[in-house]
């Protein structure tokens, strides 16, 4: 399995898996049960997931972050057992109880609080080179990928896989000083942990989790050997290898339900491929002892008012038994309301006196599962949403528009009727294309992203024309001309604020031009008053003497004009270009609404 990631257009960041089918066919069979690519194809988009690619061979799936359960074949073969075949789900995972023990030193409690293991025995990881390695690498990609989506960059949770068998347990985890060494994964000699943090690859990557330290949490066996200095990086000698089929696990972090749910889809997948999941004894910072994972699903009370009003219709409880089946969970009863319900509850999870609960339990690893409408969505899921009936609305669906939506209705018209195609490109933008390519100044606070996975995206764009460039950039080999529009969000001093901006490239496209199209928009949004002055040159990515700025009465609404071929050059683009960019809540406020 290969992992990646594919940024949405709203700029969110969606995990994608790639999938050989021979595993889940693989897999599939050891439980007796037939893998057929159609069917799964068909179904699969029902579960709130995105199909890139489903053939014979391979399975491209975009994983929504809702669903971190699901980031490694191993674990969506678990998850499509109920809901494709309808096999009896399984949301206790079997845990066998086991003597290892991890002793925590007290001062990890402010540390890194949150330790978690386990361990696998048993494990088949393929019979060839070919396929021992594959396995090894689908596991250090799921790994990856629960940093991702649970573990929010090894912040909250960080994961450690190692080969047992180079272990001697018991464990310990401790504080150490930056001057503490060992030899980490991928170098042959000793690091300090400064030298680490500042030269190792993986150091330099997440030293920022480690600012303001000044002792640091290092796992070690009874030998003294590490296994492992979180979140960073694990000691060389815990590698796993073709060889391995006893796994150690280690999550540690601060959050504990990111670390619980990270902790078992790892051992879920390890399971999958025929091992037993063993418990360790965790020695806590609190002095007392845990057995952990606990592999027992929670259970989560709903109210049965919320489910039927929700969905429009009531439920028997064979349809919720099935419902809830397919989407890996159990359907355990009714019950009465507590007694100490209120008369009339204030929020939707709560029931009044009298009403009946829904009781579910569900897998402890689903980490997506906050609310009681959040079991309500896997019951329409698990149900089919075609077969919830059909009503209609008992509230009136009167509303008043939005002040700006006849404006921006009135905009598409006219940019569209001029020859312009509208497209809707990424808020997140970076400074060389928002600031220093384009010749502008920031527009008050510029709101940045605190973690940015690229450095093309670090930060919300202010200004609409960047994006377009990038678009064109990557159309050039397409006919001319080429127009395009977007009227679309950005953010200055941390608020929304609408702006349109277009660009069109053509042969023959001068000032003259662009100047006519900002008439004709002008005159379709009704402006019958307004100057056209020339900018300053070098504001913006006008050409010096070839652009001007709109005037209505003493409001600045935007500018336009040719665009310096210094500017095109940068992104590439070889053919004159004009273009202008307005602010659509000035323009708004200048100009009478004539509906």
């Amino acid at each position: 399995m290969n992992a990646h990631y594919r940024i949405g257009l709203r700029g969110d960041i969606i995990p994608t898996i790639s999938v050989q089918q021979s595993l889940l066919a693989e897999i599939m069979q050891s439980h007796g049960l037939d893998h057929d690519v159609e069917v799964l194809a068909e179904q699969l988009p029902l579960m709130g997931t995105d199909i890139d690619k489903c053939d014979n061979d391979v399975l491209d799936i975009e994983i929504f972050p809702d669903r971190p359960d699901l980031l490694s074949g191993e674990t969506l073969a678990f998850a499509l057992r109920p809901f494709l075949h309808g096999t009896k789900a399984t949301p206790n995972l079997n845990v066998v109880e086991g003597t290892i023990e991890i002793n925590v030193d007290a001062e990890l409690a402010t540390i890194r609080p949150v330790i978690l293991g386990a361990v696998v025995r048993g494990v088949d990881n393929g019979s060839t080179s070919d396929e021992k390695e594959s396995f090894i690498q689908s596991l250090m990609d799921h790994q990856e990928k629960l940093h991702f989506a649970l573990g929010r960059g090894r912040k909250r949770a960080s994961i450690g896989v190692h080969d047992l068998e180079k272990l001697k347990p018991p464990f310990r985890v401790l504080g150490v000083d930056a001057d503490f060494s060992f030899t980490p994964l991928a170098m042959q000699d000793d690091m300090t942990i400064s030298q680490i943090l500042e030269s190792h690859p993986k150091g330099v990557d997440y030293a920022h989790l480690m600012e303001g330290m000044k002792r640091y949490p290092v796992i070690v066996d009874s030998n003294d050997d590490v296994l492992s200095f979180p979140p960073i990086i694990n000691g060389s000698h815990t590698t796993v290898t073709h060889s391995t089929s006893e796994f150690f696990i280690d999550v540690t972090g601060w959050d504990r339900r990111a670390c619980e749910s990270s902790l078992m889809l790892i051992a879920l997948q390890l399971a999958e491929h025929g091992g037993t999941i063993e418990s360790i004894i965790i020695n806590g910072i609190d002095g007392i002892d845990e057995i952990i994972p606990n592999g027992e699903g929670v259970i989560h009370s709903v109210p049965q008012r919320l489910v039927n009003g929700l969905l429009g219709r009531d439920f028997s409880d064979d349809e919720l038994s099935s419902s809830i089946n397919r989407m890996g969970g159990i359907y355990s009863g009714q019950s009465p309301a507590p007694e100490d319900s209120p008369q009339v509850p204030m929020r939707m999870a709560d029931a009044a006196t009298g009403e009946q609960m829904l009781n579910f339990i569900m897998p402890r690893w689903r980490f997506d599962i906050l609310h009681p409408v959040d079991l309500v969505e896997e019951i329409a899921i698990g149900h089919g949403y075609e077969d919830l009936g059909q009503d209609v609305a008992k509230a009136p669906l009167t509303a008043i528009p939005r002040t700006d939506s006849h404006i921006r209705r009135r905009i598409r018209q006219s940019l569209q009727g001029l020859g312009f195609m509208q497209i809707q490109s990424l808020t997140l933008s970076n400074d060389r294309d928002q600031f220093e390519l384009m010749r502008w100044q920031q527009s008050g606070e510029v709101t940045r992203i605190t973690n940015p996975i690229t450095i093309d995206h670090t930060m919300l764009r202010q200004y609409i024309l960047p994006g377009l460039f990038r678009l064109l950039a990557s159309n050039r080999h397409h006919e001319l001309p080429q127009g395009v529009y977007e009227l679309g969000t950005v953010v200055r001093d941390h608020k929304n604020c609408d702006r349109v901006g277009f660009l069109m490239a053509e042969r023959g496209g001068g000032f003259a031009a662009i100047r006519g199209r900002i008439q004709a928009m002008l005159r379709d949004l009704g402006a019958k008053e307004y100057r056209i002055e020339p900018l300053p040159d070098g504001e913006g990515p006008w050409l010096s003497g070839r652009s001007a700025k709109v005037m209505i009465g003493s409001t600045w609404v935007g500018c336009f004009g040719e665009i310096d071929p210094v500017i095109s050059n940068e992104f590439e683009l070889k053919v004159p270009i004009n273009g202008a960019e307005i602010d659509v809540s000035l323009l708004n406020s200048a100009l009478p609404d004539p509906v």
